[in-house]
């Protein structure tokens, strides 16, 4: 089974099918009749493929994720103008209410997907099947598990613990746990799935694309790079570098459909551009991406509706000789792509997004099928998180480009990008230089946002937000409102402080 073509099962999402995509309405997700499930092997597998399905969702990945590049003062919406993006427009203008519907797909996106999980991890282990099977599925549920805490923890804080599938008779108001617990499970689940999972070269090549060992060392070590454990951070990078895992040799390798899951993915989400479902649904398996970030009106590619649209502020933080400009931006002058110019006019900034347009070659004429993958995690993102740390232990020093300073670690990615080393700056010249640059390289990636309110207790982003103009920005938003709707269905839920 092709795990990119299949990540959208019909069997499991059969099962799934009668029940809401909110996890505090009335029938749960997960009360779902299993009596006549995990019975096989293809149930398993299946069982984990539907638990993937949730990060394809436009209430993830294909659209609320890289919207929030735009909130982090790296784009505008652009798109249609007037009210096109409103729940954007407010969240990047820091207007942000609790009836937000951006801020509400956010909320809901994660829990049908950690429901998944906990179904299978309440009926997997008793499965009489392959122990390599089995323990692969549980590391894939474990994973994918903590994934869904972890961008929910850092958007609303303090969120609901729910670690057992919901059956009739339960509680259904639970309240917010505190965000240390949620942590500790996040690593707890990690921890469990580094010991399970196989690592990439152990997969088939149809099985390309489910989490790895790599994927998860990787994702802790984001974890404690966000609660500053500096040396565990280290180390799990450096673990990482052991699995076999390097930078592509070209940038724009990453958001090329023909060399996905490549040598520097730790993990993406698998988009295969059937069109077997419906482009608006749940079920769709093509990527928003292209479609909705595409030059308006210019016929450059299929869709083209001109979302997310660089700043000039943007644009002019790129170095001279930056090789990762061109493939980021559309500017005028820039490179032809597929043999047409860019012209200002087609954008309201005078720039559009070039990182994740496919050509219509690849499209064949239509909007709905881009068959590109998200990048989530990244190798170079694992170099500047190492970076980072080393600077925050005083490991600063450039003598000799050792490779276990954090000049020479940055140095790596910038070098990629045809950049000179960076030498001689003080430990907090040197921060804000990996802060940049991990905003350049992993531009547009849903990455920004998460950078801004983490450092400093996320008085960096406060401090960079006023300084690009957005005075509203305050410690209130630091944190994303809880959604009234679900306050409404839950008065357990308490509300983050400010709103």
């Amino acid at each position: 089974m092709n795990f990119k073509k299949y990540i959208s099962v019909a069997l499991f999402a059969a099962l799934l099918s009668a029940c809401s995509s909110d996890f505090l309405t009335k029938v749960p997700e997960d009360s779902i009749n299993t009596s006549n499930f995990f019975q096989t092997e293809a149930d398993a597998i299946a069982a984990i493929n539907g638990a993937y399905q949730p990060l394809q969702w436009p209430k993830l990945y294909n659209m609320r994720m890289w919207t929030t590049d735009i909130m982090a003062g790296n784009s505008i919406v652009g798109a249609g103008g007037g009210t096109d993006g409103i729940e954007t427009q407010d969240e990047a203008n820091f207007i942000t209410s609790t009836d937000n519907q951006g801020v509400l797909d956010l909320w809901r996106g994660p829990w049908p997907g950690i429901l998944r999980t906990n179904i299978i991890l309440q009926k997997v282990p008793g499965m009489s099947i392959s122990e390599n099977v089995k323990n692969r599925v549980l590391g894939e549920a474990y994973f994918l598990r903590a994934h869904y805490y972890f961008i929910l923890v850092r958007f609303f804080g303090d969120v609901p613990l729910v670690l057992t599938p919901v059956t009739p008779g339960d509680d259904l108001r639970p309240s917010r746990a505190p965000k240390a617990d949620v942590y500790t499970q996040i690593i707890s689940d990690l921890n469990k799935a580094i010991e399970l999972l196989p690592t990439k070269e152990e997969y088939s090549t149809a099985d390309l694309g489910r989490a790895t060992k790599g994927a998860a060392v990787g994702t802790l070590a984001k974890v404690y790079l966000t609660l500053g454990n500096w040396q565990q951070t280290v180390d799990l990078c450096d673990q990482v570098k052991t699995l076999g895992y390097s930078l592509n040799a070209n940038y724009g390798d990453n958001f090329n459909p023909a060399t996905e899951n490549s040598q520097e993915s730790l993990f993406e989400v698998q988009h295969s551009g059937k069109t077997t479902f419906d482009f608006w649904s749940n079920e769709n398996q093509a990527s928003w991406l292209s479609t909705f970030t595409g030059p308006r009106g210019s016929n450059m590619v299929d869709g083209g509706w001109g979302w997310n649209q660089p700043t000039q502020e943007f644009v002019d933080s790129y170095e001279t000789g930056d090789k990762r400009k061109d493939v980021t931006v559309f500017y005028e002058g820039c490179p032809k792509f597929d043999g047409q110019d860019y012209k200002k006019a087609y954008s309201l900034t005078g720039y559009n997004l070039r990182k994740f347009v496919v050509t219509k070659t690849v499209t064949g004429g239509a909007y709905d099928n881009s068959p590109l993958n998200f990048p989530v995690l990244r190798y170079a993102d694992v170099l500047l998180m190492k970076a980072e740390a080393l600077n925050e232990l005083g490991r600063t020093t450039d003598a000799q480009l050792a490779s276990t300073d954090a000049n020479a670690t940055l140095n790596k990615v910038r070098a990629r990008a045809g950049l000179a080393d960076v030498v001689g700056l003080s430990q907090n010249d040197l921060r804000n230089k990996i802060l940049h640059e991990r905003r350049m390289e992993l531009a547009f990636e849903g990455q920004r946002w998460f950078d801004l309110i983490r450092v400093q207790n996320g008085q960096y982003g406060i401090d960079f937000l006023h300084s690009i103009g957005k005075s509203n920005m305050s410690s209130k938003f630091l944190l994303m409102p809880v959604p009234q709707k679900e306050r409404d269905a839950n008065p357990n839920l308490t509300q983050n402080t400010g709103y």
